[in-house]
């Protein structure tokens, strides 16, 4: 008998084979192309938000010239300090790259300088240009020559550093340009002398080639030796005995020069040589052998200036701030040399004596004495390769420069003997 039972609400349906999709919603493929597809949407709202803010750059407020100051309103917040910064950077930009050079109204980039010897005699006065352009200047000197007294006054300056460290030793630091002056110009000091000019200049061109910064070696005209030509141009290669008592100073310079253009050549260092020529003025050594020093050291003391031989050598003495113009300019050129930075005034022992006793002491003797081996007959540099790629002169007369170094060295000699007299 069959069942009665009946699931009432529950009757059957019929069924059907035929497979039917349920109908798909308006947003179901969107969700599947941002789910699926994520990658390449992401690069196309990149690229479609550069292309939307180069043709419609902002204009919500009027660019700020260069160097303009902060806002008033400026709070601090991270917003106003990128807008202050962009507009800033896009007007040095435009000003710069519409002219092809940096205007005057914009400062020029101060930069990072070592200079090697910076206690010395002309690092000294090199120093001083330095620090007053606005340049950050480390000093390295080992002080064998170098005074500390002739950089003290730079001492608490943010952009000054000193450091007691010989060149020979190698040294590490990050910086823009290297003016390498460190070497004794005595060759007494033979042995310093010899190293300085060779490993010193090594490890110089060394942090230069590491660090990609620019190089400027200070040669001599002792590379001319007692020179056959006169006045004597950098196309001269010089006669020079290498076994002579003077040798280790001028093959150290030349040997130098040698090293200076090999890394040059060789490894790509951006390299400057300048040939020095007789140079005077404030803070040279009192008794380190020049001619010029000796004379106003000697007149000074009211001792007899020591003339060697007959007197007639020729020199050329060039005041130092005319000595540091033209290092500047050669560092900040693009040429590399060598140049003859000297002043083309050329004067004999006799002459440069007789200009002393005027300045100082018209009653100072002259003492004769027999000449040094070695030592030049003629010393003129030609200087038309300076004056016309570096648009560089010497100006200051000697009749006018040494009384300025008379004024030093007579403060510093009399100043010393008045501490020597306390303290005895």
């Amino acid at each position: 008998m069959a069942s009665g039972l009946v699931f009432r609400g529950h009757e059957a349906q019929p069924l059907n084979d035929a497979y039917s999709a349920k109908p798909q919603k308006p947003w179901s493929s969107l969700r599947y192309i941002f789910r699926e597809q994520r990658l390449h949407f992401l690069f196309l709202g990149v690229l479609l938000a550069s292309v939307f803010f180069l043709l419609f750059p902002s204009a919500s407020s009027p660019p700020l010239r260069a160097h303009d100051p902060l806002p008033v309103s400026f709070s601090g917040r991270g917003d106003d300090l990128t807008h202050w910064l962009t507009a800033n950077t896009r007007a040095y930009d435009v000003a710069v790259h519409s002219t092809g050079k940096i205007p005057l109204g914009i400062k020029r980039k101060a930069r990072r300088v070592v200079v090697t010897g910076g206690a010395g005699f002309v690092g000294s006065h090199l120093v001083d240009r330095l620090i007053s352009r606005g340049d950050s200047v480390i000093v390295v000197d080992n002080f064998f020559t170098g005074r500390k007294e002739n950089v003290m006054h730079h001492f608490g300056n943010p952009n000054f550093e000193l450091i007691r460290h010989d060149v020979v030793e190698p040294l590490l630091l990050e910086v823009d340009q290297i003016y390498h002056l460190a070497c004794p110009a005595s060759p007494v000091h033979y042995n310093f002398v010899h190293k300085t000019n060779v490993v010193g200049t090594l490890n110089m061109l060394g942090l230069a080639k590491r660090v990609g910064a620019r190089f400027l070696l200070t040669s001599t005209s002792e590379v001319y030796g007692d020179p056959l030509q006169h006045p004597q141009k950098e196309t001269y290669w010089g006669n020079v005995n290498p076994i002579g008592v003077r040798s280790c100073y001028d093959e150290g310079k030349r040997t130098a020069e040698t090293l200076t253009m090999d890394y040059h050549r060789g490894a790509g260092v951006e390299v400057r040589i300048a040939r020095i020529f007789n140079t005077y003025g404030p803070r040279m050594c009192l008794d380190d052998g020049r001619v010029v020093s000796n004379f106003v050291a000697q007149a000074l003391r009211k001792e007899a200036l020591t003339v060697y031989g007959d007197g007639k050598q020729t020199r050329s003495f060039q005041y130092v701030s005319d000595l540091v113009e033209g290092l500047m300019r050669l560092m900040e050129g693009e040429h590399v040399g060598p140049f003859n930075l000297g002043n083309p005034g050329e004067f004999t022992m006799l002459e440069l004596a007789k200009v002393v006793q005027e300045t100082i002491d018209p009653q100072a003797k002259i003492e004769y004495k027999p000449n040094t081996e070695d030592d030049p007959h003629m010393r003129k540099p030609d200087i038309s390769r300076a004056k016309e790629l570096l648009g560089w002169e010497p100006k200051v007369d000697l009749r006018k420069g040494l009384p300025l170094m008379v004024s030093d060295f007579r403060q510093r000699i009399f100043g010393d003997q008045k501490e020597v007299a306390t303290s005895t």
